[in-house]
Formats: C-alpha cells, sequence, structure tokens
C-alpha cells in the first residue's frame, strides 16, 4: 500500500499496541502514531457547560497530553492526508472529531477509516474505503459526556455537604447502586418459610443391604463438615445400581408439608412400604449453543467461568484486540472489537468456522445452514460479535506466545464463537415414576436422569450436568430403599448479585451500555457504596444513605424506567438525528427544579437517627443509629450530649462488644481490648481515655509493631511552607511526604531528595511559584510514586 507521491500519509490511533500492529500492514507511505486514548476533554475543575447557550461545552488539552498533542501536530504538518483510525464506537468517533479539530487538516484531506479486526484484510479493505467523521454519532457521546458532566457535577458537591465528603453520583452509577441496594433489603426483610421434603435413594440390586454403606458414604469426613462431592455421589450410585427420587403424590393429591408434624405422619406411612417401578418415560432433549459473545455475555462468561472481573476482562480483551507478537506471525490482532452489543457475523467469519468444523469435527457436527442469533434492539447490525479473527489459529497452537490470563480469554472466545455453528447436543430424558402402598394411599416418587446421546456443540463449550446416570429398568421392577429421610428445608432469600449477574440486570434494563459496566462496577465499589465479599456484592450503610437521599429528591434520575429511556434518546441522537440540545434541555428542566428543592430541604445525614432494640447502659436511654465518619453507622446515646455514650455495630446493626484480649498495654500494663473501628479491628487499652495507646493487627488478628516514626529531612514543603518533608514508607518503597499530613498531602519522589537538599542549601529550595516546583519535581518522575495515603 505504499503511497506515490514523497509525502506520508499520518494515521492516528489510540494505543501504542494498536499502532505497533498496524505498522506491519501499511507500506512505507504511512506513518502510525498513537493519541494514547482521549486527548481532549472537559476541564475537570468547574462545569464548563454553557446552560443558558444551548448546553454548549469547553473543551481542554487533558493533562498530561500536551506533549502527545505538540508531537501529533508536528506530523500533521507533514502528512500529505490524515487518517483517524480509533476505535468504531463513539468515543473512537469522538476522539477522531476532537483530533481532527485540534490538528486542523483540512476536511478534504482528513479520513475516518474504522475495522472491526486489527488483520491484514480488514486495515487494507478499511483504508481503501476511508469515510468521514459521522457526526451524529459524536454528538450522541457529546450529549452524554454533557450529561453526565451536569449530574455528577451538580449533585456530588450536594452529598459532600450533606452526607460526607468525596462521595459522587453519576446517572447511571447511581441507578446500579440502587440495584443493589433494593436487593440487600429484599434479603434483610425475606421471612423464610419451613417446607419439607421426603428424598430417597433406591436400586435396583436386591441381593445386599446397602443403607450402613450409604450413610458412612454421606457422613461429613472434613473438619467444615463438607460430604462427597456430586461426582463423588454419582460414582457410588452407579456402582451400586441406586439411583435418588423425590416423593412428588401421595394418595391423590401432591405432596406438601409446612411443618414436622405433616412431614413425619407421611414418613412413618412409608416406613415399611415396598416400592416398584409403575411407569418410565424417555424423551429426547436438544440443547442449543448460545451466541456468539458480546460485550456483557463475555464479561459474564469470564466471571463464571474464569473468576475475572469485568474491569479485567476488558483490559484483556483490549491486548487481545489490538495485537499480540506471535513470533515468526509477526504482531497480530487476535479478536474483532470487543465493545459491541450486536450478535452478527460476518459471511466471511461463517464460511471460515463452518469449514473448520467440517475439518477437524466432521460433518456431523456441521449443520445444513448457519446459525443466526437475534441482537437487542439497540445493537448496531453494522458491528460484529466478539470473535477470534482467525478461527484457525487455536488456543493451544498460540498458547507459547500468551500470558495466563490472555489465553484463557482467547480459549473462552474461540470456543464460544466456534460452537455457536456446530450441532445442538441431544439428550435421552428419562422419567420414572416409583409407587409403593400404604395406609394413606398410593405414594409416587418420581427420578429423572438424563444420557448424552450426542455431544453436539458441547464438544467444543463444556457443559456441566449434575443430573444423575439412571440403571436400566422395567416396568414393574421392585426395587430396595437404601435410604429414606424427612427433611427440614426453608425458602431462600434472592441471591445476592455477582458481576456477572449485575452486568445482566445492567443489560436487560437498558442502563449503560457496554462500554460502560466495567467502569461503573469499578466506581461504585472505590466510593464505598457497594463491597464484594466472596464475589458477592454487599451495600454500604453509605450505599443506602446515599441512595435513599437521590431517590426522595431526584426520582427521576433514580427511576430505572426513566434511565433506560435517556439510553434510548442517546441512541437515536447517532441513529435517527434526535436534535441532542432538546434532549438536554428537556431533561434540564425538572432536574434544575429538583437540585433547588434538594438543596434547600435534604437533612444532613449525621443529623438523622434511627431506633435500635438497645438501651445505654450508662443512663438506661434508648440506643439510636447514627451517620458516622466513613460513612459507617453507629449506636449512640438519644441523651447525647447529656450521654456521650457510643458503640460500633456490625452491618446488621448489632451491637459489638469489646473483648479482652489477652494482649497487655505495652505503655501501663493494663489489658487491652479488641475493637472495631473504621479501618478494621484493632487494640485498644482499656484505661482510655486516660491511655490512649493502640495496635493494629494483622489478618490473624495478632497485634503489628508500631508504625516507625517518620525519619526527618530539614527539607521545606513547597506547597504548604510550614511543614517539613519527612522520609515515609509504603508498600512499595520509601517517599518523602509532608510532615503535616493529613492537612498537607504533598507527596515527593525519594530520588529528589540529595537535589532537594542542594537546592535549598543554595536557597533555591522552595521555589517562589507551583509552576517553578513543579519544574524541579519533574525530574525525579521516572518511576511511578506511592499512592497518597501516608
Amino acid at each position: 500500500m505504499a503511497k506515490s507521491n514523497s509525502q506520508k500519509s499520518l494515521v492516528i490511533v489510540e494505543s501504542p499496541a494498536k499502532a505497533k500492529t498496524i505498522n506491519h500492514y501499511l507500506g512505507p507511505g504511512y506513518e502510525v502514531k498513537a493519541s494514547m486514548g482521549h486527548v481532549r476533554d472537559l476541564p475537570s475543575k468547574g462545569l464548563n457547560i454553557d446552560i443558558e447557550h444551548d448546553f454548549s461545552p469547553t473543551y481542554d488539552i487533558m493533562p498530561g497530553k500536551k506533549a502527545v498533542v505538540s508531537q501529533l501536530k508536528t506530523a500533521a504538518k507533514k502528512c500529505d492526508k490524515l487518517y483517524l483510525a480509533t476505535d468504531l464506537d463513539r468515543e473512537g468517533e469522538a476522539i477522531a472529531w476532537h483530533l481532527a479539530q485540534i490538528l486542523g487538516i483540512p476536511q478534504d484531506r482528513t479520513y475516518r477509516v474504522i475495522f472491526n479486526a486489527i488483520t491484514k484484510s480488514a486495515i487494507q479493505e478499511a483504508f481503501q474505503e476511508p469515510r468521514r467523521i459521522n457526526v451524529d454519532k459524536v454528538m450522541a457521546q457529546q450529549a452524554r459526556r454533557v450529561l453526565d458532566r451536569i449530574v455528577g457535577y451538580e449533585i456530588s458537591p450536594l452529598l459532600w455537604k450533606k452526607v460526607t465528603r468525596g462521595l459522587s453520583a453519576g446517572r447511571v452509577q447511581s441507578v446500579a447502586v440502587k440495584i443493589i441496594v433494593e436487593r440487600e433489603r429484599e434479603i434483610r426483610d425475606f421471612k423464610p418459610e419451613e417446607y419439607w421434603l421426603i428424598p430417597a435413594v433406591f436400586t435396583t440390586d436386591l441381593s445386599g443391604n446397602y443403607q450402613p454403606q450409604w450413610h458412612q458414604f454421606i457422613t461429613p469426613k472434613t473438619a467444615e463438615g463438607k460430604g462427597p462431592s456430586v461426582e463423588e455421589k454419582a460414582k457410588w450410585l452407579t456402582e451400586h445400581h441406586a439411583f435418588e427420587a423425590e416423593l412428588f403424590k401421595i394418595g391423590d393429591a401432591k405432596f406438601k408439608a409446612s411443618n414436622e408434624e405433616e412431614a413425619h405422619k407421611v414418613f412413618r406411612a412409608l416406613e415399611r412400604a415396598t416400592f416398584q417401578v409403575a411407569d418410565i418415560e424417555t424423551k429426547e432433549s436438544v440443547s442449543r449453543p448460545s451466541p456468539p459473545f458480546i460485550t456483557s455475555t463475555l464479561q459474564q462468561a469470564a466471571a463464571n467461568r474464569l473468576g475475572f472481573s469485568a474491569k479485567r476482562t476488558m483490559s484483556v480483551a483490549q491486548q487481545l484486540y489490538e495485537g499480540i507478537d506471535l513470533g515468526s506471525l509477526g504482531s497480530l490482532g487476535l479478536i474483532t472489537y470487543m465493545r459491541t452489543d450486536s450478535t452478527h457475523l460476518s459471511a466471511e467469519a461463517l464460511s471460515e468456522v463452518r469449514n473448520h468444523i467440517q475439518n477437524q469435527f466432521g460433518p456431523k457436527y456441521l449443520p445444513e445452514k448457519s446459525n443466526f442469533y437475534a441482537s437487542g434492539k439497540s445493537a448496531q447490525q453494522a458491528h460484529e460479535a466478539i470473535r477470534p479473527t482467525d478461527v484457525d489459529l487455536t488456543p493451544r497452537e498460540i498458547k507459547e506466545h500468551l500470558s495466563d490470563e490472555q489465553f484463557k480469554l482467547y480459549d473462552l472466545i474461540w470456543r464460544r464463537f466456534v460452537a455457536c455453528q456446530m450441532e445442538p447436543a441431544r439428550w435421552d430424558v428419562t422419567t420414572l415414576s416409583i409407587t409403593a402402598p400404604t395406609s394413606l394411599g398410593p405414594a409416587v416418587f418420581r427420578a429423572t436422569g438424563r444420557v448424552q446421546v450426542f455431544d453436539g456443540y458441547s464438544r467444543v463449550w463444556l457443559v456441566a450436568s449434575s443430573e444423575q446416570q439412571l440403571p436400566p429398568t422395567q416396568k414393574g421392577q421392585p426395587l430396595a430403599a437404601v435410604d429414606l429421610q424427612a427433611e427440614q428445608h426453608f425458602t431462600k432469600p434472592p441471591a445476592r448479585y455477582t458481576e456477572a449477574s449485575l452486568v445482566k440486570t445492567l443489560e436487560k434494563e437498558g442502563i449503560g451500555r457496554p462500554s460502560t459496566y466495567a467502569p461503573i462496577i469499578s466506581t461504585i465499589q472505590d466510593r464505598g457504596y457497594v463491597e464484594q465479599k466472596d464475589r458477592k456484592f454487599y451495600a454500604t450503610h453509605l450505599g443506602e444513605v446515599v441512595t435513599d437521599k437521590l431517590n426522595e429528591y431526584f426520582p427521576r434520575i433514580m427511576d430505572i424506567a426513566f434511565t433506560r429511556q435517556m439510553e434510548e434518546q442517546l441512541d437515536q441522537i447517532e441513529d435517527q438525528h434526535l436534535d441532542w440540545v432538546r434532549v438536554l434541555h428537556d431533561f434540564y428542566g425538572p432536574f434544575k427544579a429538583n437540585l433547588e428543592t434538594a438543596t434547600q430541604e435534604m437533612k444532613h445525614a449525621k443529623a438523622e437517627t434511627t431506633p435500635s432494640e438497645y438501651t445505654c447502659p450508662d443512663c438506661g436511654r434508648p440506643l439510636v443509629y447514627k451517620f458516622g465518619k466513613g460513612g459507617r453507622r453507629f449506636l449512640s446515646c438519644s441523651g447525647y450530649p447529656e450521654c456521650k455514650f457510643a458503640s460500633p455495630c456490625d452491618k446488621e446493626g448489632k451491637m459489638v462488644q469489646d473483648e479482652v484480649s489477652e494482649h497487655k498495654c505495652p505503655n501501663c500494663g493494663k489489658p487491652m481490648l479488641r475493637k472495631s473501628g473504621r479501618f478494621g479491628a484493632f487494640l485498644g487499652c482499656s484505661d482510655y481515655p486516660t491511655c490512649k495507646t493502640t495496635l493494629r493487627l494483622d489478618k490473624e488478628g495478632n497485634p503489628l509493631p508500631p508504625k516507625e516514626k517518620p525519619e526527618s529531612t530539614g527539607i521545606k514543603c513547597h506547597k504548604c511552607k510550614d511543614g517539613e518533608l519527612v522520609i515515609r514508607k509504603s508498600k512499595r518503597g520509601p517517599f518523602l511526604g509532608c510532615g503535616r499530613f493529613p492537612r498537607c498531602r504533598t507527596i515527593v519522589s525519594i530520588k529528589g531528595l540529595e537535589q532537594l537538599k542542594e537546592l535549598q542549601a543554595r536557597g533555591a529550595w522552595p521555589p517562589a511559584t507551583p509552576e517553578q516546583a513543579k519544574e524541579i519535581l519533574d525530574q525525579f518522575k521516572s518511576t511511578k510514586q506511592p499512592a497518597a495515603k501516608q
């Protein structure tokens, strides 16, 4: 693809990895540069949106991007044509538009190229048919950015004043928190209902008594109380020609027992009964493959099968898309674009995968026609599903060139793509009816088993099955009861959200878009609104307080249906030329009215109390729940400030009692108490407040040695001018921090220690202006500095 003229064409992509891969497919007439993502955005300080003049935004070069922009401008001046090859979604289109605005290349020499995969054929085809920037797409992104800035910028400061500092609100993020909070309250308010089942284990082998062996087999043999696994149980049942069944009917009615008395009445009638097979019914069951991946289903499958977070999934997928060095094959993009909601597959991809199935698995695995899958209403059919760019590059063949997580994700994508074009799996499902005469009428047990007769797509995409395999039986055949139990059960509350189920719910409700799921899930955890334990989400008290206040004063923003409608309107700006300014005007009027009401009427969270079941141990008055520092609630005497008793409480609101530990105070020798604070458990002296000694605890609950005191340097802090830089230690090593922390949070690289001492000795430190200080300190930024938590 070499150019005939002497001047090169400039190609701008988003990342260096993408630039490196594309360089392989373009001739010497092209120079490929990376913008490193967005280069221009709304400045972080201030609203920067002129609401009075049709929401006109003010854009600025992003911090840290001036050098990149300067390099791109220099390259653009030398180029004959400008090709903007950023990603094919709204964000990519917006980046292309901003680059075009900044670089100022005439429109007749500026081209937009998009490709779904970074392969030689896709790149060459894109450059042969360049187009202009899609302004509707850009305006849809701009409308979303302006809308989110208005909501975040206007509501977040209100939350700082009425709840606590450091909080944020978001048009999509706050609704995601609300979904988790509502589930938290469903679980909390759930009232379990009792019910009883009568399961049985039967065998066709009447020659022996297997009951003692069965009871010994299922008795837990570990300290955790775990019995045999599903696989172990299936093996035992098969070896003893046995199977599990459950009582279905007694007399003429379906069996149902809500208490022990009802269950044991039936159980006693069954104890000496004789059992036989009354009926055998076998039907064929067909299991069809799932569609190829879109963003949301990839995140769900990676979470369920690989344990990946949504953020990790998208990061690894980005690497696979942008290109991996495959040795002699060079750098190659292994998957198509990973931000998509379309299950569409190109004719070329279908032809390739069908050939692969025919050659590798045989004709019986290949359907007569390609399998097609319906996409959601908002899906863009011009986009493709997530698939391998070359199906013949099997995961095993290129494993040596991939990291462990790259291999796992590529293997998942490859298998799902191949499986989606294979024949269904087929099963024979057999249902047995086992009867027994009793004093309460005939009892009917049911047992179901499944045997695979053709593996189909499951040869590639493994399908877990917990269904048992029944032994051969005949109608009228007698059975022996190996085990018969009356078991108590309780209905269970709704399951907590995992990342997979939360993404599924957001997609189902039309909240956000594929590219936003991962950042939403990260943000709501970073803000402390929800926390994740054992891969399940728990709403924090802070999340509940913020949700309640936003629900009360901003009902439209917190309404799922309204959020869905806004997403649809943003799509219509791109697809149906809907006026983005009118969309924002329609939104802003009611929003401004809600904001004014909330500013005047919203009470501070710390001024609100909730009754508790406890009474004050000091004065006998009721204790109430209050909102404390860090978003945690605690118990406080309702007689405050006359009585200052307070106690921490756990997530369920139960009072946390201080426990006397075996450790003595290192300062006064009195017993240390185990306490709970905003940063977790710690030891505090029992003679508090006379002795204020505290000790941190490690993960095992053992006391840690006191932190070393920071080492003085004598260097003045350039920001506050009052403090002195001291040497502190973090997990990443030593660093310089202001001794007045947390009032002053200045951090400086330890590499600059000797230079700063010399400058101060010469009277050149601290400098007169922040700009001069920054110029000096920038010399020490060759490595990452530690986080600001001192």
